[in-house]
């Protein structure tokens, strides 16, 4: 084609695009995977790095698992507890100091949580001696930091109660969630020294309901007993309680407590002390004195009971304990205590069942 002088030239569409899409010969398409190749399962030799360097008698130490990592139904998808346990055993008291947890399972929507740990002491776990931290708000990995204190534990709880800690993920508007939870055998600890644990949560482990319901713990109650050689007569001393069963509908109590020296044929022997309003662990500190022979203290039984004050209706009854030579373990060795210890205050702490007085209480 001829071009004359002053015309534009003129490129047709065909050779407009031979030109800007395709400039040198026409290349084969890559596979898709050619991009993503596949070697055996030990992987291609040449990529393989090389051996780390050692040492004669060493080895490479094991990588360790990241808990948060696991995808499957083992325990450890459920979380780890960091917690420290003391056996306090002049005070008797259990000090259970809840650190963190870390990795635990998401509940809510948001891929988070809001944590909380409660505490129960088994066999006879009950709203009475139930402890709970705070709740921490969209986390998993929760710093507690918070001391819980079990009051009037003695030896004997020591051999054969575990405690139960279970974490949970709180909810407003629906039921709380358990995650998962940890037990302690208390025959584990050593008086006055702490351990530490770092347990896997686990799955929520049935409790054994064989137990006699009649023997539901209601709290505990510190008693004291002197035989007064002087005054000729026994001073019982109500000192405290703690952790009693919520009987009123804002989960506390207004208790007080009644005592009487049986048999009793004259019905004079009953004392009572103030009530303590909104409280499930009242401080009495109060003593009352019955005028009694020595002889004849072998021959009685003491009986204790705890009730929840209400206006307007019957008072509730929250626990009851009886110390005598009718009655067995702790309150056996109390009331021996107090006849071979003339003069001389023994305290102690006894376990509140809610069995009505004058039935025998079993350990």
């Amino acid at each position: 084609m001829t071009q004359r002088k002053g015309e534009k030239t003129t490129i047709s569409i065909q050779e407009h695009m031979a030109i800007d899409v395709c400039p040198g010969p026409i290349q084969p398409i890559k596979q898709i995977s050619d991009y993503f190749p596949r070697y055996p399962r030990a992987g291609p030799a040449r990529c393989a790095p090389p051996p780390p360097a050692t040492t004669l008698g060493m080895t490479r130490p094991e990588e360790e698992p990241d808990v948060e990592g696991y995808d499957s139904d083992d325990s450890t998808t459920l979380g780890t507890l960091d917690f420290s346990l003391l056996y306090d055993q002049e005070n008797n008291a259990l000090h259970c100091t809840i650190n963190k947890a870390k990795g635990l399972k998401p509940m809510d929507h948001n891929g988070l949580s809001d944590p909380y740990v409660k505490l129960h002491l088994l066999p006879g776990a009950s709203k009475a001696n139930k402890l709970r931290t705070k709740t921490l708000r969209n986390t998993l990995n929760p710093i507690w930091s918070e001391t819980l204190t079990y009051y009037g534990i003695t030896d004997e709880d020591m051999v054969r109660k575990t405690l139960r800690i279970s974490v949970c993920d709180e909810d407003k508007f629906r039921h709380n969630e358990f995650i998962g939870e940890t037990r302690i055998p208390l025959k584990k600890l050593k008086p006055n020294q702490t351990k530490n644990f770092y347990n896997c949560l686990e799955k929520q482990l049935p409790i054994d309901k064989t137990d006699d319901k009649s023997l539901e713990e209601r709290g505990r109650i510190m008693i004291s007993l002197k035989y007064s050689s002087q005054k000729s007569g026994l001073v019982v001393g109500i000192v405290r309680c703690a952790h009693l069963a919520a009987m009123d509908a804002n989960g506390f109590s207004d208790p007080y407590v009644k005592t009487y020296l049986k048999p009793d044929e004259n019905k004079k022997s009953k004392h009572k002390t103030a009530v303590k309003k909104k409280t499930l662990n009242p401080e009495f500190n109060e003593e009352f004195f019955y005028e009694i022979k020595y002889a004849d203290l072998s021959k009685k039984t003491l009986e204790v009971t705890v009730w929840d004050y209400d206006i307007g209706k019957s008072n509730d009854f929250i626990g009851g304990v009886s110390l005598g030579i009718s009655a067995n373990g702790e309150r056996l060795k109390h009331w021996f205590d107090c006849l071979k210890n003339k003069d001389k205050k023994i305290e102690r702490w006894h376990t509140l069942t809610n069995e009505l007085p004058g039935t025998t209480f079993n350990d």
